[in-house]
Order: C-alpha cells, then structure tokens, then sequence
C-alpha cells in the first residue's frame, strides 16, 4: 500500500491531497487567512468566568471568545500563571526559556472550582484543541504540548508517558530509559507511536528541536501583547508529514517550486534519507487534473455516493449528527442468495464510509443504516471489518456494534469544520433560470471566438482549457476540428481538458497563463 501528497497551490492557498493506492482518503485547504489552527498557541485575556459551567471565555482575537473548561486547565496551570506572570513583567529578561531553576506550583484540586484559578481580564497562555466550527468560537486547554515526529514535549510537568499502541514491555523500559536520561528538568514528554525501535540520537535531536521552538516563543512571550500568537502549528502539509511519514510514504509532489523548496528542507531536516521523494512538477495539465484526482472531488462530495459494484450511499448531514444509508442498487438481481448479496454490498460500504469520514473530516455522531443481515456471523464480520477500515484514521473514534435495528453508531473527534465541496454545477448558461440554447452551440461560440484570435488578434499562443467532453468534440477524428483550424491558418490551437470546468464552460489562457476575456 502506497501513501502519496500531492500538494497543489492556487492563489487562494494550497489544496493538500492524501491518495492511498491513488484513491483519494483526506484533502486539506491551507491558506494565510487560516487562523486559530489546532495546535496554535495564544496569549489570551478572560472575558468572563461562568461558574455555573465551571468555564471561563477566553479572547484570542477570535470574533466569538474561547471557551475553556476547568478540566482543560491542566493540574499545572498554576505553574504556568506564575510563569506567564514572570515572563510579561518588569524583569523579564531574566526569565530563563529552560525551566529547570523554575519552581513549580502545586497542582490544582481536579474538583475545583474555574473562580479559585481564573480572574477576569488576566492574561493567560491557552493552545487551541478545537477549531472554531459553525456557531461555537475555538476550545481551548492550558496543558501546553508541543509536538514533534517522536516526541510531544510537555512543559511544567515531569512525568514520561509512552504511547498504547506500543505493546512490546521490553521496548517500553528502553523509550522510557532513554528519554529520562535526556528529558530537561521540569519539562514533561509524551513518547509517540513511531519512537518504536528509533535511535537515542533521533529521539534526542527530536526533543532538542522542540525544546528551542519552546524557547522562541517564550522569546516572543516576553514582549506579547493579548491575543498575539506566541507558537503557532506548522502549515497544514508540513504537519501532515510530521504525523505521516513512514516507511509506506513514498511520493510527495508539488507543482510549486517555493513550497517544493519549503518542504524539502523540512523533509532534509526530519529524515533525511527521504528526500528524494520530494518531487516538482512543472507539466502543463493542472496537477490535480494530471493526478485525476479533480475528478475525483466530483464524484465523492455529493449526496449520493456510488460503489463499484452498483450499491451506493446516502449521506445526509444534520446539526446533530450525520446519517449514511446504504443502498444495494442493481446488485439485487447479481446474486440468487438475499443474505450473501447484503453481506458483501455492506462490506464495501463499510470500506467507503472509513474512508468518507476521513475525506470529509466528518465528525461527532455517524449512524450508519446498512442492509439487514440475519446472520449474526455476518454482523460480526461487517463489526470487526469497519473496525480494521478506520484503523488508519489519525481522529480519535469509536465504532459500536450492530444494533437489533442493523444501525451502527460511530463517534468520530471534530477538532476543524467539516469539509464540504459543491459538486453540483450551477448552468453558466443559464445562471440557475433553467433555459439555454442548444448545446450543440457551444461548440460553435468557442469556435467563433477561437477564430477571432486566430484571424483578427493573429494570436496563435494562446491556450483553450474545456470540458473533457468538448476537448473529445474538438480533437476526435482524422481530420479533427483543431486539424481543420491549422490547415486554415498554420497555427496550432493547444486544447487542454479540465474537469473542474462545466459542460458548457470554457476558458482561454495566453502564453503567460493568464485568462484572456473576450466579453
């Protein structure tokens, strides 16, 4: 199984694709105007504590204050008040970044109250765990972390912890041996799933990284002002890579060079023996197009989601929760066994779910109404199969068993807006009133206006982007349309197809790629 980025830059921002065995499994969007990304850490003021909730709501420039919750402060986040308190005053140049001459406070009462901790208007440190999403402003926690590709450094606190899912006890007393041995005083670490069997000069070079990146924002935090960014997430692929990169990573392609640049530093500095797999295209086919991956978009955004083996999904979102039915389509009459054909229609819906949960990043509750099945043999499998399927999700989830109705509840985490695409096209003909002319006239008007520049602007640079179907239309045949136009005038109309386009649309580009408008 290959894992594979392609990173496309617009001048919106970058479109960020994950394709496993070039099937599309996650999409991101990353531009300037991203703010308030997970991870991002703040200097806030407290607007107002509401004991009632056992919260307070926190600025961070945001157009809704933050909500923190007393659990989200953190045992330690006296130590870090005091902290914050030492750092923004008169003698905080000699406030030193390592922590080891810092004397800790004592923890808080777990039960305690948000009044005996919080004031309004101080100032505190807090690092967003949610990002804003539809009405409600960002969630916040004061337990700071910083990660790395190894480690999660953890300030204020002392402890060593080591990820579940690494189950051999005896590579458990050495991470936890080893990261002792060189952890900073005061400074707490989280040790990741893909420390297991690394080096001690990976997992040190890791922790001392991080170690600076907390000194350059306590460097920024002594002259912050409220609401400033003090630390802020890498950009949205460079994160991925952090998380992602393993063995199985084998090809990252972007079709920008200053981000190609960008990225291969990065790669050079977290493994540098996988920096050939950092790629620039320059190809004349947008890159998405040219990885088939626009077309892609088209058909997995939709309501209606198809199979391959003529089943199909149907996805309905609410404010509540979101709803996925399961349909067998024209699989009905493939197969004479009713229970065999609901089987293994459920089962490929099962693959396809794990898989839209990802690429939509959809979050909270999911109940999944699948085809019944009689067999309890078979609810088993399609339990344990969904189950395998979301393994690789990197969103905290839990997935519940059949219940007597045949529904499967899944809870999956939402930290960011879930991503929604339009694939239904809006007529550029018509502007949505429902009445065009002839089709077939399209292919006349691009002709005529191909036809101006060729004759009246003498302009034989230029470059015609259409429909896949209108590039058929033009190119098709001996001799073809295009052929016909150079016959005519001796110049060579470059035709490029674009999925992104509607039926009905077309643009023209000169030489220098820019659209050429001949309204």
């Amino acid at each position: 199984m290959s894992n594979e980025l392609v990173i496309n830059s617009t001048p919106e921002g970058s479109r960020i694709a994950l394709m496993r065995d070039k099937s599309l499994v996650e999409l991101h969007y990353d531009n300037d105007e991203t703010k308030f990304q997970v991870g991002d850490i703040y200097l806030g003021v407290v607007r107002k504590v509401v004991p009632g909730l056992n919260a307070a709501f926190i600025d961070i420039g945001y157009d809704k204050d933050a909500f923190l919750h007393y659990l989200d402060l953190g045992p330690k986040v006296r130590s870090l008040l005091k902290y914050i308190k030492l750092a923004q005053g008169k003698h905080h140049k000699h406030v030193s970044e390592n922590l080891k001459q810092f004397r800790l406070e004592p923890e808080i009462d777990k039960l305690g109250k948000i009044n005996d901790v919080l004031k309004q208007n101080q100032k505190i440190l807090v690092q967003v765990v949610k990002e804003p999403i539809s009405t409600k402003g960002p969630r916040l926690s004061c337990e700071l972390s910083l990660a790395g590709r190894y480690l999660v450094l953890v300030p204020f606190s002392n402890t060593v912890n080591i990820s579940k899912k690494i189950t051999d006890a005896g590579e458990r007393r050495r991470l936890l041996k080893l990261v002792n041995s060189i952890r900073p005083e005061n400074f707490g670490v989280i040790i990741r799933t893909v420390a297991e069997n690394q080096e001690v000069s990976e997992l040190d070079k890791d922790l001392r990284d991080l170690v600076t990146k907390w000194g350059e924002g306590v460097s920024k935090l002594k002259v912050a002002t409220p609401k400033e960014k003090v630390i802020g997430e890498m950009n949205r692929a460079t994160s991925m890579l952090r998380d992602i990169l393993n063995e199985s990573f084998d090809s990252i392609t972007v079709d920008d060079k200053e981000v190609y640049d960008e990225i291969r530093r990065f790669i050079l500095q977290i493994a540098p023996d996988k920096a050939g797999i950092v790629k620039h295209y320059s190809g004349k086919t947008k890159l998405f197009e040219h990885q088939g991956i626009e077309k892609q978009l088209k058909t997995l955004f939709g309501q209606t989601v198809s199979l391959g083996s003529g089943g199909y999904l149907v996805i309905e979102h609410t404010e509540a929760l979101h709803v996925i039915d399961v349909n067998s389509g024209n699989k009905s009459n493939a197969e004479n066994n009713q229970e065999a054909t609901a089987f293994n229609v459920n089962v490929e819906a099962a693959t396809e779910i794990a898989r839209q949960l990802r690429l939509r990043d959809m979050g909270g509750i999911i109940v999944v109404d699948f085809i019944d099945m009689k067999k309890a043999e078979h609810k088993q499998k399609l339990y344990q199969h969904i189950k395998q399927e979301m393994k690789a999700d990197r969103s905290k989830h839990t997935v519940l068993p059949l219940s007597k109705f045949g529904l499967m509840q899944i809870t999956r985490q939402r930290v960011r807006p879930e991503l929604s695409i339009v694939t239904k096209e809006k007529c550029p003909t018509c502007n949505g009133t429902g009445k065009i002319t002839a089709s077939i006239a399209i292919a006349d008007q691009i002709e005529s206006e191909v036809m101006y520049l060729l004759e009246k602007q003498n302009d034989g640079k230029f470059k015609l982007g259409v429909h896949p179907y209108l590039y058929a239309y033009f190119t098709s045949g001996f001799p073809s349309r295009r052929m016909k136009w150079f016959f005519k005038h001796f110049k060579w109309v470059k035709i490029f197809e674009d999925s992104s386009l509607g039926l009905s649309e077309y643009k023209f580009f000169d030489h220098h790629d820019e659209e050429i408008s001949l309204k």
